[in-house]
């Protein structure tokens, strides 16, 4: 590697809404975007919501010939949605499954079905190593009344862990996709606080598209207006992420996005307006730290916010147990008909009265049954994400109280060190 070297990457991300059968003009939206693609020529495009593998191998064979490297992600019932398109040779890939994901009775949602994962590609660019991830997140359908948020921000940590273990021989990172949480939400600001990534609107030289870099717009005629009532002008949650090692110097050229419709004119792509972005990369000159400094604990913005995931995880929590001791009920409610039933039947009463309660019984036992098995391995994902939190909470504090504020990859990179020596 040459201390002078220099190099663009132009990315593209953007979040399809592909659902075969049910979103609007599918099929034609996918051709254009193709054709899109082709002529752009980007070194990376990373799509959400490209739901079926049919239309993925569909986009695959238009974009070969631009794009000889892509892979698409499969996890959970339906997919995660989730692919890429490369022109560099992919060297290494792999995903991560969210271990929650809302719930399987929340049909007419279909997160849970959809298995929502980070997936990760490696390749290398004039030497360097690349770490390229792609993720979709929870939805979260209701800000007022959010059941989603302990998922969501539980999602958020473990993405980050999922960056630390995996990129440690990476020169650059790059993260993109839909996270469904807005610039300040807890999930966003836990995620760029533990891996040091930088967002690529805050940090472009050269900006052009929808005001603050919202990716869903009143203006798109696919996006629902219900929705975004309580935000007239619109929101940003789709992101591109990027940071550098030491020794590599990354900053954001320019940064567009779609302005609801399509680039070259007529219909949008999809109800999320499109990510383009223009990243350099170069040789950085070694720099000396600067002595750390005692600050008070509420001015570390690390430790307000593991103290913020760790509360939230904890309402979480409290509201799984709500369910677990719900479902209990049902359960014991069913076995007492059940009881009923066998008096009667003992009693040589039979009928329509038994048939009824018997229908009753069996469906409440395996019905509640369900719904507890279901929320006792919630409980269980999020006193994991919070146990893990809480060791992160406790060596921070600590270091705060010592008057020394290490970044978080080095609170990552301790913890490993102790683990490798147990």
């Amino acid at each position: 590697m040459k201390p002078n070297f220099s190099l663009r990457l132009r990315v593209f991300n953007f979040n399809c809404w592909s659902i075969p059968y049910r979103s609007k003009h599918q099929v034609d939206r996918l051709q254009r975007l193709g054709d899109f693609l082709n002529v752009e020529s980007f070194d990376l495009a990373l799509l959400e919501e490209v739901w079926s593998e049919e239309d993925f191998e569909s986009l695959r064979q238009k974009l070969l010939p631009t794009y000889p490297a892509a892979h698409y992600f499969r996890s959970g019932i339906i997919g995660s949605g989730l692919c890429i398109f490369s022109k560099h040779p992919i060297q290494e890939l792999t995903q991560h499954v969210y271990t929650l994901n809302g719930y399987p009775y929340m049909i007419h949602h279909g997160d849970w079905f959809c298995g929502k994962a980070v997936g990760l590609l490696v390749f290398h660019v004039s030497g360097l190593v690349f770490n390229a991830y792609v993720t979709h997140l929870h939805a979260e359908y209701n800000r007022q009344r959010d059941i989603y948020l302990a998922h969501r921000v539980a999602q958020a940590w473990e993405l980050a862990q999922f960056i630390h273990h995996t990129s440690k021989r990476a020169d650059v990172v790059l993260l993109c996709g839909d996270l469904n949480m807005h610039p300040k939400d807890l999930g966003c600001r836990l995620l760029k606080e533990l891996t040091g990534l930088q967002d690529a609107y805050l940090e472009t030289q050269d900006f052009k598209g929808c005001e603050d870099g919202y990716t869903m717009v009143p203006q798109n005629c696919y996006v629902s207006q219900q929705e975004l009532e309580p935000f007239p002008l619109g929101v940003r949650i789709d992101y591109v992420l990027y940071k550098a090692v030491s020794g590599i110097y990354i900053s954001c050229k320019t940064l567009k996005t779609t302005t609801g419709h399509d680039p070259y004119g007529g219909t949008p792509l999809s109800d999320h307006e499109a990510l383009m972005a223009t990243l350099c990369v170069r040789h950085s000159p070694p720099q000396h730290s600067p002595s750390p400094t005692c600050e008070p604990a509420e001015t570390s913005p690390l430790v307000t916010v593991l103290k913020e995931a760790w509360t939230e995880l904890g309402l979480g929590l409290a509201q799984a147990r709500w369910w677990m001791a719900f479902a209990s009920g049902g359960i014991g409610l069913g076995l007492l008909l059940l009881v009923v039933l066998c008096v009667l039947v003992a009693g040589g009463k039979t009928g329509d009265v038994t048939l009824l309660l018997l229908s009753i019984s069996v469906g409440l036992v395996l019905g509640a049954g369900a719904v507890y098995f279901f929320h006792r391995q919630e409980v269980k994902g999020l006193c994991r994400a919070r146990a893990e939190l809480q060791h992160m909470l406790e060596r921070a504090s600590k270091a705060q109280d010592q008057g020394l504020m290490p970044w978080p990859a080095q609170l990552l990179r301790q913890q490993d060190d102790r683990a490798e020596e147990q």
